[in-house]
């Protein structure tokens, strides 16, 4: 029995893995089409289309070329800054490739937790302003030696986005409040309280002008990873770390497996003896603890105050990295890695070919939309499906 199973699971992973790989290209090529049609360039060649119709093509795959390659120089490597021989310019675009995936990552770990316990985590935003908050006014407003100092911040971190998400979970356990309702107004809650402690002295710079907080001290700060020059922090290394944990949580201990099984069927669950509202409480603590550690990446990582788009997004971001890797730690990672990549990569991308950066946003959105409706994917390269229906998959994909 076991030798038809694992033949069985084997294909619906690489099926998977080559539907999103299919997705990927699929976005990639709409991407380019629209590169095309935002140059200059091709727009000029495209009035005399029909008498010289090869300098409409020449020009579109020049933007498209160049478009990319900044892209690949930004996110990876760039031989022009390496040719200086510096380990700044060598491992530069690879740094901040690395240190956009950082707070992605845990914020995709985050949702997609939530997601295997069948909850619907869009309060990310709120949770990482609220982590950043704690982490960063004890950053800026304790004093203690230099080990402790960083400790105490990251567990304060934790402990903000931990009771955000919390009072979610505690909604949904005690009145069943959705998730999706409770989660947003928190967000909104979050922002404006924010906005109220960067006008508030103590919190705020002097000379209370900005709204900006004090400077976090040196002693909170996250050490860096490859020296001073390069903003690669000690957060990535968290990062991965927390997504080994969340996969040992979900596949290895017994609250994972009943959060799993939450999710799966909570009816089923409850009858089995399990407490469903105890699970909720759980997995949106955790969820938020993680969040929180993305705000953690944030203040003393990659910013050194606080100001109003401390969140930068990931809140947002996270939920589109969870959906491409599915769930799961390890494509989330991945996920992550990609997004951030893009990230880096749409700013040199747009510095160096004047190609709206907005542009690697509608790749992202294309990505997310193909992995979504892998039929899509399957039907324009007429990939047949093995065994069970795409719908049942991507059920299995979650919970199996």
């Amino acid at each position: 029995m076991s030798s038809d199973v694992q033949p069985r699971r084997r294909l619906r992973v690489s099926g998977n893995v080559a539907v999103t790989a299919l997705a990927f290209l699929v976005a990639l090529v709409i991407g380019a089409v629209l590169i095309a049609l935002a140059d200059p360039p091709t727009q000029a060649a495209a009035k005399y289309f029909t008498a010289y119709p090869w300098d409409t093509f020449t020009a579109a795959g020049r933007a498209v070329a160049d478009g990319y390659v900044a892209l690949f120089e930004g996110a990876i490597f760039d031989p022009g800054t390496a040719s200086q021989g510096t380990l700044s310019g060598i491992l530069g675009p690879l740094s901040e490739t690395l240190v956009n995936a950082t707070p992605l990552i845990l914020g995709g770990l985050a949702v997609g937790l939530a997601f295997r316990a069948g909850l619907f985590n869009i309060g990310g935003q709120g949770q990482v302003i609220i982590g950043a908050v704690f982490a960063g006014y004890v950053g800026f407003a304790w004093h203690l030696p230099a080990v402790l100092h960083v400790v105490v911040a990251v567990l304060a971190g934790i402990l903000g986005g931990a009771l955000w998400g919390g009072i979610a979970g505690w909604l949904k356990a005690r009145t069943g409040a959705h998730e999706v309702i409770t989660t947003i107004m928190l967000n909104y809650v979050a922002y404006y309280l924010l906005a109220y402690l960067l006008s508030v002295k103590g919190f705020q710079r002097p000379p209370y002008g900005q709204a900006i907080s004090n400077v976090v001290e040196g002693n909170a700060r996250l050490p860096h990873l490859l020296g001073g020059n390069l903003r690669l922090h000690t957060g990535l290394l968290v990062a991965l770390l927390a997504a080994y944990g969340v996969h040992w949580l979900l596949t290895r201990s017994t609250l994972g497996f009943q959060l799993r099984a939450v999710g799966a069927n909570q009816f089923a669950a409850r009858t089995a003896g399990m407490s469903v509202e105890r699970s909720y409480v759980v997995v949106m603590v955790v969820s938020g603890a993680l969040c929180g550690l993305a705000g953690v990446s944030q203040i003393l990582g990659t910013n050194t105050a606080i100001t109003q788009d401390i969140d930068a997004g990931i809140g947002f971001d996270a939920i589109t990295v969870a959906l491409l890797g599915r769930g799961r730690p390890g494509g989330i990672v991945w996920a992550g890695l990609l997004f951030g990549a893009l990230h880096a990569g749409g700013v040199q991308m747009q510095s160096a070919t004047g190609t709206p950066v907005d542009l690697v946003v509608v790749v992202q959105s294309l990505i997310v939309l193909f992995i979504a409706a892998p039929g899509l994917v399957r039907s324009i390269f007429r990939i047949r499906t093995q065994g069970a229906g795409v719908g049942q998959q991507l059920a299995k994909g979650w919970n199996g």
